[in-house]
């Protein structure tokens, strides 16, 4: 019998963080799935390097009796060294249990699946396919700007950050160069991360249209919108090459790819790439780490790069360390199409509790009676955000979290978007019995409803009257809607268009000529450093949505609008220009004086429980022990006191964190992983605590 060290999904605060140790018949390679006992139940594990002498999890006074492997899933290729490489270095980085992070990766259904179901499976993926690939159709004429990139790409493997344009045609080069690399290779295998599941469906019908003549069952999806069965499938076709092309959310980044050697990461500046559950790992920075590890080229694209990416692609200067990653630029549109024009509407000059101001509204009226489309963004769903009542203050508190319950006419409820309590609105006050409540502040419902009031003049050629469609988290919650809803705008059956962040970005509208952005200046004074960041990415590219064909932009100049009660405020000076290189510059000065990343590295400790003394009193507690360590150490890194979170209480538990900050990766890792007995600690003496977490390199503090 030979014995095996097998990974399970064990948490940290088990104790039991490594693999253990298990006998079997035969030596079994690393990265090969087995089930085995653990307990009174049997789990899914992975095996993994062997242990050293030292770190047995046998006492060594003890004799060695191992339980048994039950089951060897030998049918399914082990995974690869790179990839048993990429789970222990995220595992490390992010500070979580190695077994816990490497199982999580996998397929959930792969616990349940039956070694014959498991073989039928495969079987069927090795059966030859009798119906040869359709005639892919010709791609489009490159502009110089995409032929000097991609010969650039032809030259080195990167990593790149292609900061181009909306509308500059970055697809297409993401395109050219996963043909040019599934060419050389019969074997290569392209990974395309896209940031949101609504992008996904779009580029994997380009994608498919593309690489035809490779097969369909070539090109995969991978998203947390897919049944278990469906992601199984996927993770299947990747696991054993078949899939050429996986196209994926944030999750893709950790499959198996046995022959990867191109990543591409669109959009690679939105924040959804952070997981925010769980392990709180960066997609992109991942992406970057398994491309250096696998020898795969990857690409960062962005009309409007992360300020860490475009510091790490800056300039070589002498003295100072060499880039990271090399930034290539495409700053024209295709068919010489031009960026809007900015207009800003000083909302100190409206009417007090003006929605749409009047130019705007002009401005509309005379694109709509050219029968070119309009898009309004508002990033706040539902009709109102309070209901309150003017005669006693009382307002629509949601008693178990630290926010109010959103308004929404369409149903006549009150919902809490964070813990997703749903009530029928009052008949009248809950405070004083006064029957005349009033709604305070926009949403996206009732901006509907008004631009149905100020359009009712207006009509289609066909007599019908201007259709006005919403694109939001509550229009799209059926399945298959905002595919729907998407098409429509596509097909020219919306005039305008009202939507959140989701409609910003991604998506190529041809007719919208006229783009606004009715109430962004809240992230200009947040508390945030990453505020500004975030609203200059999406209003640029909110802009960028509005005269992407050439030929209608030719005619009229599209436009882009912002309501601001800040019209002079910097960010709207350089939005004006389009010149996301001085924004840059001017944020990453502010963050350098400051210290802030990426000129310093940060993670935060969060901590929930009942009451929020008990939360902080854990956190603070930590702190005490790390800051004796610190001591001894005569390490530079700082851990600042513990603080109620900015949604202090979710469901009725209520949360703190404490933000660690180093000048240095190296000491702030070393210090995380040196305190995280004393953590556990705390946490066998904090009872009230219910759940901690340390989130490496947090994108919200």
């Amino acid at each position: 019998m030979k014995e095996i060290s097998v990974l399970l999904p064990t948490p940290a605060y088990s104790g039991l963080t490594g693999p253990l140790s298990y006998q079997h018949t035969q030596d079994l390679a690393p990265g090969t799935l087995v089930r085995v006992p653990l307990g009174q139940r049997e789990s899914l594990g992975l095996v993994w390097h062997a242990l050293a002498p030292d770190h047995s999890d046998h006492a060594p006074d003890k004799p060695r009796v191992l339980r048994p492997v039950t089951e060897v899933l030998d049918g399914l290729p082990p995974l690869s060294a790179h990839w048993l490489q990429l789970v222990a270095f995220a595992a490390h980085y992010y500070q979580r249990a190695l077994g816990e992070f490497a199982l999580a990766c996998l397929p959930p259904q792969l616990r349940e699946v039956s070694q014959a179901q498991l073989a039928r499976k495969l079987k069927k993926r090795g059966q030859p396919k009798d119906t040869p690939g359709q005639a892919s159709p010709s791609p489009p004429t490159l502009t110089p700007e995409q032929a000097q990139v991609l010969d650039r790409l032809d030259q080195q493997t990167g990593p790149y950050v292609l900061h181009g344009n909306t509308g500059s045609g970055k697809t297409e080069v993401y395109l050219r160069r996963a043909a040019e690399v599934l060419a050389r290779d019969p074997s290569a295998q392209v990974l395309m991360l896209v940031p949101e599941i609504n992008l996904t469906p779009q580029l994997e019908e380009r994608v498919r249209q593309r690489f035809a003549a490779l097969g369909q069952e070539t090109i995969v999806s991978m998203h947390s919108g897919m049944t278990p069965a469906q992601r199984l499938n996927s993770w299947l076709s990747a696991h054993t090459g078949q899939a050429r092309l996986v196209l994926g959310t944030r999750m893709a980044v950790l499959a198996s790819i046995p022959h990867l050697r191109l990543i591409v990461v669109d959009e690679e500046h939105d924040p959804s790439y952070k997981q925010q559950e769980g392990a709180r790992y960066s997609a992109r920075d991942l992406a970057v780490y398994r491309g250096q590890c696998e020898g795969a080229q990857v690409i960062l694209g962005s009309a409007t790069p992360s300020l860490e990416s475009w510091h790490h692609s800056r300039a070589a200067v002498a003295g100072e360390p060499a880039p990271r990653y090399q930034r290539l630029n495409m700053p024209s549109r295709v068919g010489d199409a031009v960026l809007p024009k900015l207009r800003r509407v000083d909302m100190n000059l409206q009417p007090r509790q003006t929605l749409v101001s009047a130019p705007l509204l002009a401005a509309m009226r005379e694109r709509l009676a050219r029968q070119e489309q309009v898009m309004l963004l508002l990033n706040r769903r539902g009709y109102a955000p309070v209901l309150h009542c003017a005669s006693c203050g009382w307002k629509s508190e949601c008693p178990h979290c630290s926010a109010f319950r959103v308004f929404h006419k369409a149903d006549r409820t009150l919902r809490c978007h964070h813990c997703s309590l749903t009530q029928a609105v009052p008949r009248a006050c809950p405070g004083c019995g006064n029957q005349d409540i009033g709604s305070f502040g926009h949403g996206t419902e009732r901006l509907e409803e008004h631009l149905a009031e100020l359009l009712a003049d207006m009509h289609r050629p066909d007599g019908a009257p201007m259709r006005i469609a919403r694109i939001d988290a509550d229009s799209t919650r059926l399945k298959g809607e905002l595919v729907r809803q998407l098409a429509q705008v596509h097909d020219g059956d919306v005039d305008v268009l009202v939507g959140t962040q989701m409609v910003a970005k991604g998506h190529d509208f041809r007719r919208v000529t006229l783009v606004a952005a009715l109430n962004p200046d809240g992230a200009l004074f947040s508390a945030d450093f990453r505020a500004p960041e975030r609203l200059f990415a999406l209003l640029m590219q909110a802009a960028g949505r509005a005269g992407r064909d050439a030929a209608m932009a030719r005619e009229q100049p599209c436009e882009m609008w912002v309501q601001t009660f800040h019209p002079a405020h910097p960010l709207f000076e350089t939005l004006k220009q389009h010149d996301f290189a001085a924004f840059a510059e001017q944020q990453l000065s502010e963050r350098e004086q400051a210290g802030l990343p990426p000129f310093s590295f940060q993670a935060l400790v969060r901590a929930e429980a009942r009451s929020q003394a008990a939360a902080q009193d854990f956190l603070n507690a930590a702190r005490s022990a790390g800051e004796a360590w610190l001591a001894e150490a005569g390490m530079s890194v700082t851990v600042y006191p513990a603080v109620p979170m900015s949604m202090q209480r979710v469901a009725n538990v209520e949360r703190a964190q404490m933000l660690i900050e180093s000048g240095s990766r190296r000491a702030l890792q070393h210090f995380l992983q040196s305190w995280q007995p004393a953590l556990q600690d705390a946490r066998s003496h904090h009872k009230a605590v219910l759940r901690w977490a340390i989130d490496v390199d947090p994108l919200a503090i």
